[in-house]
């Protein structure tokens, strides 16, 4: 498996869905995450309707940076209603044809010649492992993809495709208000088959939303923020790493300070019982 960093830099919002960054921008971002140990960076086709991985690609190679210095992740198989697709309806493909073509893009939008990881979006009920395989184990050989991995899949889900491919990697939503994974076999299943978790929204609600739960979520944190001099947005990816499955957090951030302060949080080590309070705040009741 190649070697991602602690933390990975989200592109989703680096293009036209988010901050909508010109290419100088996100070339001396590329080199402010490299300056704080961010090597790796997180993308999907459909991002600003499969226009932000071109725009990364333009800044890569704006940027100077050797592609052995950084790690690309890219995922396939939405098909997006949008501008840049006649699709009726938004709906999942995986035909072998779609998936070699879809990487093929990626790479030539990147400007690159393979991605360190490929992972399938989301789950489709038309899955074909067979078909699946065949595509994955075709881009491998011709170099064109290291490690492959699923995004958003179930254990069983996962252990569909495993049969044939060999999954290194599951991104998945989790966070402190967002922890079912933790309770429904979901990172069990992930340490069993020696599938490493990323997780998208690491931060979950708590900075978008007003609710009882991030309301009991801020009391427990003011104390524990003074306790370990750390910020909020810190202690929530470093409840995150404490966990047994080696969870790396997926960040969206592209401002310089925010990313500085969530690379320190890999260093705080949080005691058991104050994970435990932090837990219990986001359930709004003790554990069994």
């Amino acid at each position: 498996m190649s070697n991602y960093s602690e933390l990975i830099a989200g592109c989703m919002t680096w293009g036209i869905w988010g901050k909508n960054l010109n290419t100088q921008e996100m070339s001396t971002l590329i080199h402010t995450c490299l300056e704080n140990d961010i090597t790796t960076f997180d993308h999907a086709d459909i991002y600003g309707d499969y226009t932000t991985e071109a725009d990364f690609g333009k800044a890569f190679i704006e940027s100077k940076v050797n592609r052995n210095q950084i790690q690309l992740i890219s995922k396939c198989g939405i098909q997006y209603v949008g501008k840049t697709r006649n699709n009726r309806v938004k709906y999942y493909d995986y035909s072998k044809e779609y998936i070699i073509w879809s990487v093929e893009q990626s790479l030539k939008n990147l400007q690159t010649e393979y991605l360190d990881l490929l992972l399938l979006h989301r789950p489709s009920p038309l899955m074909q492992a067979d078909e699946i395989y065949e595509a994955i184990d075709q881009l491998k050989k011709q170099g064109k993809i290291i490690d492959f991995g699923v995004s958003n899949f179930t254990p069983s889900q996962t252990d569909l495709i495993n049969k044939k491919n060999s999954i290194t990697v599951n991104q998945i939503e989790v966070s402190l208000t967002q922890f079912s994974s933790m309770l429904d076999g979901s990172l069990d299943h992930m340490q069993t088959h020696n599938v490493k978790p990323m997780a998208w929204s690491p931060l979950g609600s708590y900075f978008k939303e007003h609710s009882d739960q991030n309301e009991r979520i801020k009391t427990e944190l003011v104390h524990l923020c003074k306790k370990y001099n750390a910020t909020e947005s810190q202690l929530l990816l470093a409840w995150l790493y404490k966990h047994p499955a080696k969870i790396t957090p997926v960040i969206g951030t592209t401002n310089i300070q925010r990313i500085k302060e969530a690379i320190k949080a890999q260093f705080i080590k949080l005691e058991t019982e104050d994970w435990f309070s932090l837990l219990v705040a986001s359930q709004g009741h003790k554990v069994p």
